[in-house]
């Protein structure tokens, strides 16, 4: 039997952050232990997502504890009817509802824009809050943009771009079920389809597709650290570089994100601007931009997103 390790309620009810007004109705993390910032709770995260809110577990909890932690949510946020808990330690990845009404999807709000979620077993729940600021960013810096998305999940870039007023967005992805939830997004946000593109395909066997719709103004690459069959980040980040600045418009820009702390001997970020110094080496770094506030990480190994402009425009 697994050992259950304990939730300091005290510290973590603590270091909750509560949103106010109309804070309370966009989807944001109020918890994030994996940063190591709060003793005895790496194991676990909190999201509110109104009216539910989602425990994520990284390693067995008394039930005692989590039913107890569950009531004192319920008290903070009285819009709160639904409280579930994922566990990531196990292999299926069980959700499970220990307080109030089952849900098993959601329509959410980030930034004022619109967001399918699915609670169920095995899988993310479609979109990653530390991401955010990203897709902010993204929103801020689309107009008029010819935008390619590669590894495309549910579209969040999509939407974000769209909302920014992007003339046209391409959306790679190897997963149909994302693809489609990405088109149910966009709708959800009534942002038209007519320029915004969905392609399953397998972006390190589609460069010559990829690029005869080129050239783009933004590309915003967002790779799992591995995919099988798709990509091995660490021996496949250096090739995609070389590829995507061949796809690129005068002064574009390129959005780099790296989802793992360390490869071999290297941080993930250190590892992000090598390969760039070795296979973009006209591409400087002009931005980074950090996750919000909540997912604080003393240990530096959280989600890097590197954007990168070419030192002089090309003639």
């Amino acid at each position: 039997m697994s050992t259950k390790l304990p939730i300091n309620s005290s510290e973590l009810l603590e270091n909750l952050v509560i949103p106010k007004n109309e804070g309370l109705e966009q989807a944001q993390r109020i918890f994030h232990g994996r940063g190591h910032a709060y003793k005895d709770l790496s194991h676990i995260t909190i999201d509110w997502l109104k009216p539910l809110i989602l425990i994520t577990l990284f390693a067995p909890v008394s039930k005692v504890d989590l039913l107890e932690l569950a009531n004192q949510l319920k008290k903070r946020f009285r819009q709160c009817n639904s409280i579930q808990v994922q566990h990531r330690y196990q292999t299926s990845w069980q959700v499970e509802c220990i307080l109030g009404e089952p849900l098993h999807k959601l329509k959410i709000r980030e930034s004022n824009l619109s967001y399918m979620l699915e609670f169920k077993s095995g899988a993310n729940t479609g979109l990653f809050l530390d991401m955010k600021n990203g897709r902010d960013w993204v929103c801020a810096n689309s107009k008029n943009k010819r935008v390619l998305n590669l590894f495309a999940y549910t579209c969040g870039f999509s939407i974000a771009a769209s909302a920014g007023g992007a003339r046209s967005v391409f959306n790679i992805d190897m997963n149909s079920p994302f693809l489609n939830t990405g088109r149910e997004n966009h709708r959800l946000n009534k942002q038209s389809l007519r320029s915004i593109r969905f392609d399953k395909l397998n972006i390190l066997k589609s460069f010559g597709r990829i690029k005869k719709q080129g050239p783009y103004d933004l590309i915003i690459c967002d790779p799992p650290t591995f995919q099988k069959g798709s990509i091995d980040l660490a021996r496949d980040y250096s090739k995609l570089i070389r590829r995507l600045v061949e796809f690129l418009s005068v002064n574009a820009k390129l959005f780099l994100c790296i989802n793992t702390p360390h490869i071999g001997s290297i941080t993930g970020k250190e590892f992000l601007l090598q390969a760039m110094q070795k296979n973009a080496p006209d591409f400087h770094l002009i931005d980074e931009i950090k996750p919000p506030s909540v997912f604080k990480d003393i240990q530096g190994k959280g989600t890097k997103i590197l954007i990168f402009k070419i030192r002089k425009e090309r003639g």
